[in-house]
């Protein structure tokens, strides 16, 4: 994955000018609906509506496969995956000895590539338009979220960036000492956990350095004050308004396909 993934796109056309909040009440309800239902249409349906958002971010389709590859690699796995160890039912589509996909097992796989794809995009997208500073102000200043909260979100936002480039320094310095890619796959996947866990470590003394540091200059102690005040316009009512009709489409798409599969009926 690109360093760059988490980066905001503060260059972007719509969405980086709209309030977090708003970002992130549309992204919950998206969210929230492809989540209640196992089927293709609904995921699908939410699917396209996201890539058709994205000249308001400014962000190529290129540069989006570059930025969500991981995500979309996950989705293709879980569904052959799902495909192939789904009940074998409907009309057989393909049957090579012991690989077989019907119908019904290609939908099932099917609706759970597409429902992985449109949960991760909407988070994708809130990141990569908003600026970290920006959603700590809002949550502060409009949801009145406790002050450990805001600063926890904030550093956490801060620090997640900079795991990209702690990843590669750390690849360049096992290699550097002579350990590196090489061997078969089981020394290798014991390189991956080694530097895995060395990353964990610098992630938890720079956390801990950061708290101190946040702690030392008065972060929470006593009344605050804002340099910026957030504040909601019409591009806000907007994003949540595209945000309840992506997810009432997804629904009402569904529902008349037939292939609404609550999750909790």
């Amino acid at each position: 994955m690109s360093t760059d993934v988490l980066t905001p796109e503060l260059t972007g056309r719509l969405l980086p000018k709209a309030n977090p909040l708003s970002k992130l009440f549309a992204a919950t309800l998206i969210t929230v609906v492809v989540m209640l239902s196992v089927d293709w249409v609904s995921a699908g349906v939410v699917l396209l509506s996201e890539l058709l958002l994205l000249p308001l971010l400014g962000i190529s389709a290129r540069r989006l496969f570059f930025r969500a590859w991981p995500f979309v690699v996950a989705a293709v796995v879980g569904a052959y995956g799902t495909a192939l160890l789904a009940e074998k039912t409907g009309r057989v589509l393909f049957e090579a000895g012991p690989v077989l996909f019907t119908e019904d097992s290609v939908n099932a796989g099917l609706a759970i590539g597409l429902r992985a794809l449109a949960i991760a995009l909407p988070g994708l997208f809130l990141l990569t338009t908003t600026d970290p500073t920006d959603l700590a102000d809002a949550l502060a200043q409009r949801l009145k979220a406790p002050h450990r909260f805001v600063l926890g979100a904030l550093a956490g936002m801060r620090l997640v960036g900079l795991l990209f480039e702690e990843w590669r320094t750390l690849g360049l310095a096992r290699h550097a000492r002579g350990v590196g890619h090489e061997g078969n796959p089981a020394a290798r996947f014991g390189n991956f956990l080694g530097q895995a866990f060395g990353l964990m470590v610098q992630a938890i003394r720079r956390a801990t350095r950061l708290a101190v540091a946040m702690e030392a200059r008065g972060f929470g102690a006593g009344p605050r004050t804002w340099a910026r005040e957030s504040t909601f316009s019409r591009i806000d009512v907007g994003v949540a308004l595209c945000g309840l009709l992506i997810a009432a489409v997804a629904v009402i798409a569904a529902v008349l396909a037939g292939t609404w599969n609550f999750i909790l009926g």
